[in-house]
């Protein structure tokens, strides 16, 4: 079996801790396969710190603690190097997310497959593997 390498987006990390029957039940079996290494973005927890300022009614969570959860699950931690920038003046702007678009040069960079609910990330990649949420 071949081992693959993964990186999740902010959406699917965040269902991966906290709502994992959401995903296909393929990639469920990906991120658990211990033969895999999956990553998930300082910027990720960076962005949900960002949404957690804003108080929204619907994010309740904390940075330290989708941190320590997907660390606990057995996820890696990417940092952000400014290596990963570097891919980021050639990425054309399909997209104006900065968090998104660093997860793109990211998973360029590793290479990973970068696993994400967003319909326009398939465009700079065949590393962007777009996934469909359940409600």
């Amino acid at each position: 079996m071949n081992a693959h390498v993964y990186l999740l987006d902010t959406n699917v990390l965040l269902a991966a801790l906290l709502a994992p029957e959401r995903l296909p039940p393929e990639i469920v079996a990906g991120l658990t396969d211990a033969s895999n290494t999956v990553y998930f973005s300082a910027a990720s927890i960076w962005e949900v710190a960002i949404k957690r300022s804003l108080n929204r009614a619907d994010f309740d969570f904390s940075p330290q603690d989708i941190h320590r959860i997907a660390l606990d699950t057995g996820f890696t931690e990417l940092p952000v190097t400014s290596k990963h920038c570097y891919p980021l003046v050639s990425l054309p702007w399909y997209h104006r997310d900065p968090f998104d678009r660093l997860l793109v040069a990211q998973a360029q960079s590793l290479p990973a497959y970068l696993l994400t609910t967003d319909g326009v990330l398939h465009q700079y990649s065949e590393l962007v593997v777009h996934l469909t949420l359940k409600p």
